[in-house]
């Protein structure tokens, strides 16, 4: 089986940069896989795809070796187990609120004596290559989510569940959670509390030896929370990038009309 290249790198400390597709196209993962990540995650839980749009992203993506993931909608067995067996390394579960929940989460990830997974890796046998039924339990990362008070209130008890390889922080509906909705969701937070928050989870996974992960809206932040001792981080996503290069070149289209703008005489000789 080909190697997760994300446990290699975390063996050699270092972290890496995960990217995300929201949109159900092929040709948008190819590009996105191609920029130099480390991993793309194909967001099946709020993104504008499913089952059907992310095995042709994952097909789209191989050719770059980067390390294909997923987030599933649920902790639900069915599509969970169907995306490892399209072909992913890796799976985001979110919301995540006890131990017995990332238990049942591991379990289903893993293939038996260690799980519960079915065996069925139609794509992926031929994707990850030879040994696939005896190396997978090895190589498959399984990151539950934080985002809620409650996962907060047990993230000790969650983050020793055996088999669990990490947490995936999503900043926005913890924000959400923790703060009542007396603040807006969104990335990047500055608020102390939210920020002390973030700081547990990192030493709750680093107690119990496994990665923590955080999702960013900025190179300069995500890199910021590489420094508080996050293994990994995702910065933005297909949809936010597309639309935030878009933008910036209208912007400047309009600045430099506006600027360079002259005065066009009807009629006349040319």
């Amino acid at each position: 089986m080909i190697p997760n290249r994300l446990k290699q790198l975390w063996a050699e400390g270092k972290s890496t940069l995960n990217g995300w597709c929201s949109i159900g196209n092929p040709f948008t993962a190819e590009i996105m896989a191609a920029q130099g990540y480390d991993s793309v995650t194909i967001d099946v839980q709020h993104g504008a795809l499913d089952y059907s749009s992310a095995l042709p992203m994952m097909q789209a993506m191989r050719a770059s070796g980067v390390v294909p993931m997923a987030r599933v909608p649920w902790l639900e067995p069915g599509i969970i187990m169907k995306m490892l067996d399209a072909g992913a390394y890796g799976v985001i579960c979110p919301m995540v609120n006890t131990a017995a929940q990332a238990a049942e989460f591991v379990s289903y990830v893993r293939y038996p004596p260690y799980g519960q997974r079915s065996f069925g890796p139609t794509r992926v046998s031929f994707a990850a290559g030879s040994n696939y039924a005896s190396q997978a339990n090895d190589e498959l990362l399984a990151f539950a989510m934080i985002e809620t008070q409650q996962g907060m209130d047990n993230l000790a008890e969650i983050a020793a569940t055996p088999g669990l390889d990490g947490i995936y922080v999503g900043p926005a509906d913890l924000t959400f959670s923790l703060a009542g909705g007396r603040l807006p969701p969104g990335f990047d937070r500055e608020e102390a509390e939210m920020i002390d928050r973030l700081h547990e989870i990192i030493a709750a996974c680093q107690d119990s030896g496994i990665r923590a992960a955080l999702h960013c809206g900025t190179p300069e932040y995500a890199a910021r929370a590489i420094g508080w001792g996050f293994n990994m981080t995702t910065v933005s996503g297909d949809s936010r990038l597309l639309a935030a290069a878009a933008g910036a070149s209208v912007a400047q289209f309009r600045r430099l009309v506006s600027r360079d703008s002259v005065t066009v005489v009807q009629g006349g000789a040319y």
